[in-house]
């Protein structure tokens, strides 16, 4: 049985981990190399964060089942979708709220199933 405490640090290191990719792509346009990478912040951060979340996400499986935890990081892809529009100007058409749906419906029925 999956505790309620533990879904709930899954959901915070999915959203903890979504600001990693949105960073590193701010951070990519830069120069790369060693000292450009050790002096881009953006690079810095988003890394940082991806540490972050996969400690959050340690702690949760402490509380539950990793066949319904690791589910809930999948809502990664969502959550970076929805700030690439919002952060990085990119577009969303018809196939990509499509994939969004999916995986919430997916991510969903595997909770339901849990149960």
């Amino acid at each position: 049985m999956t505790e309620l405490w533990s879904i709930r640090l899954a959901v915070l290191a999915s959203l903890t981990g979504c600001f990693g990719p949105i960073l590193l792509k701010k951070g990519s346009g830069r120069r790369i190399s060693i000292t450009g990478l050790l002096t881009n912040y953006y690079v810095i951060f988003g890394l940082l964060l991806y540490v972050v979340s996969s400690v959050i996400f340690i702690m949760a499986l402490r509380g539950g089942e990793l066949s319904v935890l690791y589910p809930i990081i999948a809502l990664s892809c969502v959550w970076v979708s929805l700030l690439s529009v919002r952060f990085l100007g990119e577009n969303m058409n018809y196939y990509r709220w499509t994939g969004i749906a999916f995986i919430i419906l997916g991510v969903a029925l595997i909770g339901i199933g849990s149960q």
